[in-house]
């Protein structure tokens, strides 16, 4: 399995930005789909993103279309989810994940790896 570390989250305002980062290491990256859920105190965990190890494919949660962009570096062994436009409702912890098949994407019982977390709030 590919181990994961998630980063960059913090406080920001109603309408600001925050780009997350989520490091592999272990395995080769490239190998792996990757995904971004997020679980806010006393909801289950939720899908935001996915993208496939190639770069070339990605499929977004329709609360967050528009507004987020997930993209990854295979060279760098790194992902990212930049944030925009962000909402108060969109405070929570961020998990970035992996799994080896492009498919199933919203379902976190499906991905093999998964980071610590990051907190991300968004003050209104």
């Amino acid at each position: 399995q590919v181990q994961l570390a998630e980063s960059g989250g913090g406080l920001v305002q109603a309408g600001g930005s925050l780009r997350l980062s989520c490091a592999a290491s272990g395995r080769t990256f490239s190998g792996y789909a990757m995904g971004w859920f997020r679980q806010a105190p006393g909801k289950e965990r939720e899908y935001v993103a996915a993208i496939r190890w190639s770069g070339d494919l990605a499929n977004y949660a329709d609360s967050v279309r528009g507004r987020f962009t997930i993209s990854r570096d295979n060279a760098k062994n790194t992902g990212y989810l930049q944030m925009n436009s962000l909402k108060p409702d969109d405070t929570a912890v961020y998990y970035c994940a992996a799994k080896t098949i492009y498919a199933l994407l919203s379902r976190p019982n499906t991905y093999d790896s998964w980071g610590q977390g990051t907190q991300v709030t968004v003050s209104s």
